[in-house]
């Protein structure tokens, strides 16, 4: 069972993040306020769980939660900042459109860039110790999957769908076949014949 919370007396809102690792893809990061009363048998680190479970409980976090917040930063700006700063990015702009105005932050990781004012926490393996951060791992999970499924529709030899831009083998040969697309991260040195860019 996850702990419900870090504290009792402040706002508490949970921050992860999805796609840091992929080859392929933009980086998408959530922001998730539950009430005190939260409670679901599935709820973990999104990476423990189906993905029947994990598109189950997107459909029930966004029913209960207080406020959610969903976010991503393109395949470009991640080549252009780097992924860290990119995934920071994404995370503050998750948390920019939460309706309550949370009082404290716990990441998932061990490094943040301060949002604000706002006092944070960074908790590793927090995804499968809090219940904001679990449910926070699960929206960003299943937004960015839904949108690598829309990408493998114009893009299919990558199959995405199924690997959603991470790096298996199948991604590997495919781009060793038909190199690197606009929607691949430029600045991860994927293969060298990335310079041949398939459009």
């Amino acid at each position: 069972m996850l702990t419900p919370f870090y504290q009792d007396t402040l706002v508490e809102a949970g921050c992860d993040e999805a796609g840091r690792g992929c080859y392929a893809g933009p980086v998408f990061a959530a922001a998730v306020i539950l009430p005190a009363s939260f409670r679901h048998p599935f709820l973990n680190d999104s990476k423990q769980l189906s993905a029947g479970q994990r598109d189950e409980l997107r459909v029930v976090i966004e029913e209960e939660a207080i406020s959610y917040g969903v976010a991503m930063v393109s395949e470009e700006e991640i080549d252009r900042i780097n992924i860290l700063k990119a995934s920071f990015k994404a995370m503050h702009l998750a948390i920019d459109q939460l309706k309550v105005i949370p009082e404290l932050l716990l990441i998932d990781g061990n490094r943040f860039v301060s949002y604000g004012e706002t006092p944070h926490h960074c908790i590793i393996k927090g995804d499968g110790i809090y219940a904001s951060i679990a449910a926070a791992s699960i929206l960003a999970k299943t937004y960015r999957d839904a949108y690598m499924k829309q990408l493998h529709d114009s893009f299919p030899h990558y199959n995405w769908a199924q690997n959603k831009g991470y790096g298996t083998l199948e991604h590997r040969n495919a781009i060793e076949v038909h190199g690197i697309c606009q929607h691949h991260r430029k600045s991860f040195n994927i293969m060298p014949q990335q310079i041949e860019i398939a459009l």
